[in-house]
């Protein structure tokens, strides 16, 4: 018998859930009927095109920063709601919600690191950034590939989902447009080795998952 699709159902508890889910629960109800969900989903395209251009912008005037975090709290809005929104409206949309939702989310992260990119001048700063995108894309897909082989969605770890990422960045912006780009100068390099850290360790788990699982399955316990 076939496993139903379960990539609607995450797993894992970041620290605001709970919060995020009693706002989304009462906003849904009050979403104008015209508004789908695939509308909402597809709104990060918009989203993550204008941090691209305030990111450029920024580079004239910081204070552009500002817009980027407008942008980064629209995409929360939109892709928190349109999940929920399919449900209640019960489009059926599941398994291309899944798709195009984190397709999009994957362009939203890219196009971050990217606006940040225009912020730097030394090349090797812009070679960090790179890695950073590397890694960022490396990280995501890890969760995408063990979701295909356990059927078992994960985006939240130790409390720290998106939601928590995306303050970040906001608050990484008002600082920026407040104080400078001279924390890049350290602070990228620090981004870096925490990212490749939890993407190593979260490899390395869900590898270890994996074998597990694959050895649970044989019989007697022995590869074949």
């Amino acid at each position: 018998m076939t496993e139903a699709f379960a990539g609607d159902k995450k797993k894992g508890q970041s620290l605001l859930g709970p919060v995020e889910r009693r706002a989304i629960n009462w906003m849904i109800p009050r979403i104008p009927r015209p508004i789908m969900s695939h509308h909402l989903t597809a709104l990060t395209a918009v989203w993550s095109s204008l941090i691209v251009v305030f990111g450029w912008l920024a580079t004239k005037n910081l204070q552009w920063l500002h817009g980027v975090s407008v942008m980064v709290f629209l995409q929360w809005l939109t892709d928190s709601l349109d999940g929920s929104l399919g449900k209640y409206r019960k489009q059926g949309l599941v398994k291309w919600g899944f798709f195009a939702d984190h397709l999009l989310d994957l362009i939203f992260a890219g196009s971050v690191v990217i606006a940040y990119s225009f912020l730097v001048e030394a090349r090797w700063l812009q070679f960090l950034f790179l890695i950073l995108l590397l890694v960022t894309c490396a990280t995501m897909a890890t969760s995408f590939l063990s979701f295909a082989a356990t059927n078992q969605f994960q985006i939240a770890y130790y409390g720290l989902g998106p939601t928590e990422i995306r303050i970040g960045y906001i608050a990484l912006n008002t600082f920026v447009a407040a104080a400078g780009t001279a924390i890049f100068s350290w602070g990228v390099p620090v981004v870096v080795a925490i990212n490749l850290m939890a993407f190593l360790i979260l490899a390395g788990q869900t590898s270890k998952n994996l074998w597990a699982i694959d050895y649970e399955a044989n019989v007697d316990g022995n590869p074949r």
